[in-house]
């Protein structure tokens, strides 16, 4: 072949390879916008689930930080309201056997919300079944089943308020629902049903620890109500009781008077042995009395305290006096150490009196022969300012169950003899009365044997 006719045939394949470089630039161009287009697709996706992720962080916070049910819904519906692009959205609750669903928030901007309307759910069989089984659903409603007629042809997405199962509260997992509605021929896509639900789900969890903590406080306040009446009657029945036993003691003196002038009480020692059981008996009774009115005003009356400056080292001593023959006669032992150098204390006297007695009484009663009391009074080992009174005695132990009970009204360490002269089971609640009352704390320890209350008084009261 000549070189002319190469060079023809050059010229002629020349259009077709422009044509197919001009093919291949408007593929590679198409192939570019196509990606571009992805590319913007996905990062508005990237964006919108970011922007969700912050909406849902925000709602979370909010409902998790409210024990009060109105707020939550609140917070869950106007957030939504804000953060999508929707043209209403409301919360229904149902009633405990699922007939109604009361609206209870709404958000709208462009219609007049109507909270608190009551829906009666057998009037919508296309929503209500599906939602009492869990599901979440979205559906264009016929215009008769709106409550609003503005919007009528709009696009809802209706998703339960649902309980986890391990969270069931009261048989009641589906809660309400949450509805969202929007312009007719929208649509949610799949990152907003996703949102509502975790939503959704959220506020199921906000609510149960709403009525969890709603439910504890009314049994609080119905346990306070019982308290103050028990306290209210046992006031009363204390004064009542008080001129009858005093009348009993007074009778059961005329009596021994008349016995010991017949001369019977001499003859007759069966006769003695009953009236003395009767004037133990009045006594232990006229105890409880006291005790109960004492209680009664020292939880309904505030006084002010009478503070002085004492020195235990001086008043310890003259106190226990009656205690140590008390002791020797039960064959007990008992010590009392009080350094000389102890700063004073600030404290009502008369009350501080009325304790330790209380203390040392218990510990007489139940301490066992040949076993020992004692009292050890020593400079705080937390606060300088503060003195440690140490009541103990040995042969008698408490349980830890039993220790954070026996400063309770009528509480008695089982065990113990019910019927014991002078016990009562209001001592250590007294105790306990007087001891917040001139502003001091009182503890007690019980191993190896031993039990020790510990009096804790500040030296500088104000």
């Amino acid at each position: 072949m000549t070189e002319q006719n190469l060079t023809e045939q050059s010229d002629a394949r020349l259009p077709l390879r422009r044509l197919r470089q001009k093919q291949s630039y408007q593929h590679v161009k198409q192939l570019n916008a196509e990606l571009e287009q992805q590319v913007q697709e996905r990062t508005n996706q990237l964006q919108q689930a970011l922007e969700f992720e912050a909406l849902l962080k925000r709602i979370t916070d909010k409902v998790r930080d409210s024990l009060d049910e109105a707020q939550i819904l609140q917070t869950m519906v106007e957030e939504l309201g804000a953060g999508l692009t929707i043209e209403s959205c409301d919360t229904g609750i149902y009633n405990a056997d699922f007939t109604t669903c009361t609206i209870a928030h709404e958000y709208t901007a462009t219609i007049e919300p109507i909270p608190g309307h009551v829906l009666l759910m057998a009037d919508f069989p296309e929503l209500f079944p599906y939602l009492l089984r869990g599901h979440c659903l979205q559906y264009c409603p016929t215009p008769l089943s709106l409550i609003h007629e503005d919007l009528k042809y709009s696009s809802v997405l209706a998703c339960p308020i649902l309980l986890p199962k391990e969270d069931v509260l009261d048989g009641q997992d589906v809660l309400g629902d949450l509805c969202l509605f929007k312009r007719a021929g929208e649509v949610f896509d799949e990152l907003e049903v996703r949102l509502v639900q975790q939503v959704a789900n959220q506020c199921a969890i906000a609510i149960r620890q709403s009525r969890l903590y709603q439910a504890a406080q009314n049994h609080v306040q119905e346990l306070e109500n019982l308290n103050r009446l028990k306290d209210d009657f046992l006031s009363a029945v204390s004064h009542e009781l008080r001129t009858p036993i005093t009348n009993i003691k007074m009778a059961a003196q005329m009596l021994e008077v008349k016995l010991q002038q017949a001369g019977l009480l001499a003859r007759d020692s069966g006769i003695a042995q009953y009236l003395q059981i009767l004037r133990d008996e009045c006594d232990r009774e006229t105890n409880l009395v006291n005790d109960l009115l004492d209680l009664s005003r020292l939880e309904t009356e505030t006084q002010p305290l009478r503070l002085s400056s004492t020195r235990l080292q001086d008043w310890l001593p003259y106190f226990v006096e009656p205690f140590q023959e008390r002791v020797k006669k039960q064959q007990q032992h008992f010590r009392i150490y009080v350094p000389s150098n102890l700063p004073s204390v600030q404290t009502e006297p008369s009350i501080l009196k009325r304790i330790l007695t209380e203390l040392l009484n218990n510990a007489c009663k139940y301490t066992p022969r040949g076993e020992r009391i004692w009292i050890v009074v020593q400079v705080s080992q937390t606060s300088v300012d503060a003195l440690e009174l140490h009541i103990g005695n040995s042969g008698v132990e408490i349980s830890e169950n039993e220790r954070s009970r026996i400063f309770d009204k009528f509480y008695r360490v089982p065990g113990t003899d019910p019927y014991s002269p002078g016990g009562t089971g209001l001592g250590l609640a007294l105790v306990k009365k007087l001891v917040e009352q001139i502003r001091a704390t009182i503890q007690v320890i019980s191993c190896s044997d031993e039990t020790i209350f510990t009096l804790t008084l500040p030296s500088n009261l104000t």
